[in-house]
């Protein structure tokens, strides 16, 4: 028990290491990707309710931002501890310093329309189904009824 509580102390961040991860977390993929999730998961979920007014439809976007903003704090702040975790505290300066930089800054204004150029080109993916029908095609088991 004692061997246990010492590994888990040994294993916690230093809170330079810890500083570091929130800022790569907040200039990393998931803080570049995340906006465009809520815009994109807002809307469908206002088109699921076409009854409501304009003015409850404007609620539920209001309400749904509020969510993400709170969401997204506890993401970051989770994704921050695991880059702090995963990184040494050199690796971690280092990437934080190119983060501050120019080139990375027009990297993350970049980043959505880059995601949204590969999805348009792409399409729609499911990965589920992608996998059960290249296992039909292999193996003749799992196909779908016609």
């Amino acid at each position: 028990m004692i061997w246990m509580a010492l590994m888990m102390a040994a294993a916690e961040p230093s809170p330079e290491a810890l500083a570091l991860g929130r800022e790569a977390a907040q200039a990393g993929m998931l803080a570049t990707l995340l906006p465009i999730l809520e815009a994109e998961t807002t809307e469908k979920l206002v088109a699921e309710f076409p009854e409501l007014s304009d003015t409850d439809r404007q609620k539920l976007r209001d309400t749904a931002h509020r969510t993400y903003v709170e969401g997204r704090a506890r993401l970051l702040e989770a994704d921050g501890r695991a880059y702090a975790e995963q990184l040494s505290v050199e690796d971690l300066r280092t990437i934080v310093a190119f983060f501050r930089t120019d080139a990375a800054k027009h990297y993350r204004d970049a980043m959505p329309r880059i995601a949204a150029s590969t999805m348009a080109t792409v399409g729609a993916m499911d990965f589920r189904k992608d996998v059960i029908a290249a296992y039909c095609k292999d193996t003749g088991k799992l196909c779908p009824a016609n």
